[in-house]
């Protein structure tokens, strides 16, 4: 929890976007997340990086991801299968864009850098674990997930599940779910 057990939203939070404050002086991944704020979630330093540091300003997370309290999050790096991910969504301001990556998954693929295409190819899988919610953690009674960050990664496998191509039974991910004894 935040502190005091307050809860802890996307907008209590500082940014690090490139266009943001944090990088433009200067500041580290590392200097971010030692900043009290970050740390006192607890966060895993990958999660904390991919959706806090690279996103962390982004419009439509702070959106889709207003009323989320984000001390409320325990995470964990689970292996998902791949049918659990075929039709996993996204937030709703970035559904169209997760559907279009899987619709043109070899363009998307092609503009990878060659060991995230290496990777697909030879392991049918992603190098870095996208960032997974428990749907319950969003006052959902649906036993699912929802993809937050990472909607390249699933887009192409979904894509290439779609498509026939070499996919692996599983995938490693991040998942967060309802942190124990979390209201």
């Amino acid at each position: 929890m935040g502190s005091a057990g307050q809860p802890v939203f996307l907008v209590d939070l500082p940014t690090a976007d490139s266009d943001r404050d944090m990088v433009d002086r200067g500041g580290s991944l590392a200097e971010f997340i030692a900043l009290p704020s970050i740390a006192r979630l607890g966060w895993p330093n990958a999660v904390v990086e991919d959706w806090l540091f690279d996103h962390g300003a982004h419009e439509a997370f702070r959106n889709d991801y207003r009323d989320l309290d984000l001390s409320a999050i325990a995470w964990a790096l689970e292996d998902v299968p791949s049918a659990s991910l075929q039709g996993i969504r996204t937030g709703p301001s970035e559904q169209e864009f997760l559907e279009s990556v899987a619709k043109h998954h070899s363009h998307f693929l092609g503009l990878r850098r060659e060991p995230i295409r290496d990777g697909w190819e030879r392991k049918g899988t992603w190098l870095d674990a996208p960032l997974l919610l428990d749907l319950k953690l969003m006052n959902r009674d649906e036993v699912s997930l929802q993809l937050v960050e990472g909607r390249m990664r699933v887009g192409i496998l979904q894509g290439r599940l779609r498509g026939g191509f070499r996919v692996a039974s599983t995938h490693k991910a991040w998942v967060g779910r309802k942190r124990p004894g979390g209201s």
